[in-house]
């Protein structure tokens, strides 16, 4: 008996794909930048230091005294001497008032008017010691500063972009198929 028999045969299409990438350029610019810097405003103000010697008492220690110094202690000996002298005069009045006492007052006053005093020296520096004064103000030295700030001046520069869009490209690389064929078969059953 023979059995009709379709036979199919069949093929996809197939699809050809051909691809552009996409490309992309960036370029960045450097940004113009600009820098001053204004000096700072300094003032100085200086108070000159001072010496102060003061050498009237080393002076004094070698004689070479001012003529008003002289003239004071002229004055102020001339007043002890004289005051010295009353005192010694009432003394001496006293002891002759008194000669019924027994002793010579004469010859003893005499005796101590007549001689001098014995001065006493040990060892002596001209000048004496810290007889020259000093006086030292430091000098004041006042600075003042004033900082300007730094003008700055930037402008940025945008990047510089060049794109090229990729792209695909489809084609039909082969195309589909459908055969069909009618095959009659004998078989025997």
């Amino acid at each position: 008996m023979n059995i009709p028999q379709i036979r199919i045969e069949s093929r996809f299409a197939k699809l050809g794909l051909e691809t552009v990438n996409a490309s992309l350029e960036i370029q960045q610019p450097k940004a113009d930048l600009s820098i001053q810097q204004p000096k700072a405003d300094l003032s100085i103000h200086t108070t000159p230091g001072k010496l102060t010697i003061d050498q009237t008492k080393a002076r004094e220690d070698v004689d070479l005294k001012h003529i008003s110094k002289r003239i004071e202690e002229a004055a102020d000996q001339g007043r002890q001497d004289v005051l010295s002298g009353i005192a010694r005069r009432i003394q001496q009045g006293d002891e002759q008032m008194r000669i019924e006492n027994g002793g010579k007052p004469l010859t003893a006053q005499t005796k101590k008017n007549s001689e001098r005093e014995i001065k006493q020296f040990n060892i002596g520096f001209i000048p004496s010691y810290f007889s020259v004064k000093l006086d030292y103000q430091p000098a004041d030295v006042k600075i003042d500063v004033q900082r300007n700030a730094p003008i700055i001046e930037s402008k940025i520069n945008k990047p510089i972009m060049d794109y090229k869009a990729g792209e695909v490209k489809v084609a039909l690389a082969e195309r589909n198929q459908l055969k069909i064929d009618f095959v009659s078969i004998d078989k025997k059953i």
